[in-house]
């Protein structure tokens, strides 16, 4: 079986002139098959969101190749990577990036629409999922940080994606809301058989995945202690 999501001596590097300056990605090499879960540890500025954005084709490496269900996302057209994007990959980032126009039903929904689903049963079990039953109609502005980012965990599982690229999901949320949260994102992966990347710096995320890595320098290191 050949795996979901490949990383092939992927470097990344950022400059202000005209040579590399900063390395959050060294020489990247990784797999990742159909429903296996992966948490990714690392300092601030280590590269782990670098990481997440690159396999999840919002950014680009500087060299290497990155592969997705043996299609390569370095070389895909940007019309075929937004549909990647689309279709196959649930994000959930630091920032909730929730349209401020649009309400809590129709934030959740927007996935649906753009795959030109109709049937919002999934969205509002979702939104009772994460406790947020009855806030449809409401805006993103008149709602909390933590309830903002509990719309936008409903939102990034709603389309029941292939693989969940997660960046401190519980990060804005109290301890009891977080572990409700991993256990709807466990749950999301044994009913699609969902890959899922979970950048985290919580010790108590750590039994939602088998398989820990380090990045450090900018290379990746499994790691199966949390220190």
């Amino acid at each position: 079986m050949d795996p979901l999501v490949k990383l092939i001596d992927v470097r990344k590097c950022y400059s202000s002139g005209p040579k590399c300056e900063v390395f959050p990605l060294a020489g990247i090499n990784f797999e990742l098959f159909q429903g296996e879960r992966v948490i990714l540890f690392g300092k601030s500025g280590s590269g782990k969101s670098t990481f997440l954005n690159i396999v999840g084709g919002v950014d680009f490496p500087t060299e290497g190749q990155v592969f997705f269900d043996n299609r390569n996302l370095t070389a895909m057209h940007h019309v075929d990577l937004a549909y990647y994007r689309r279709k196959e990959v649930g994000f959930i980032f630091q920032s909730f990036n929730l349209f401020p126009t649009l309400t809590v039903g129709e934030n959740v929904t927007l996935p649906l629409d753009l795959l030109g689903i109709r049937d919002y049963t999934r969205a509002r079990e979702l939104l009772a999922a994460v406790g947020l039953d009855g806030y449809w109609k409401k805006f993103p502005e008149a709602i909390s940080g933590g309830e903002q980012q509990r719309v936008a965990i409903a939102r990034a599982l709603v389309k029941k994606p292939r693989l969940i690229l997660a960046d401190e999901p519980t990060g804005n949320l109290d301890q009891a809301t977080g572990n409700g949260i991993l256990k709807l994102i466990d749950e999301t992966c044994r009913e699609s058989n969902a890959a899922l990347i979970m950048v985290t710096h919580s010790a108590d995320a750590v039994w939602l995945a088998p398989r820990h890595y380090r990045l450090r320098s900018g290379v990746l290191i499994e790691d199966n202690y949390v220190n």
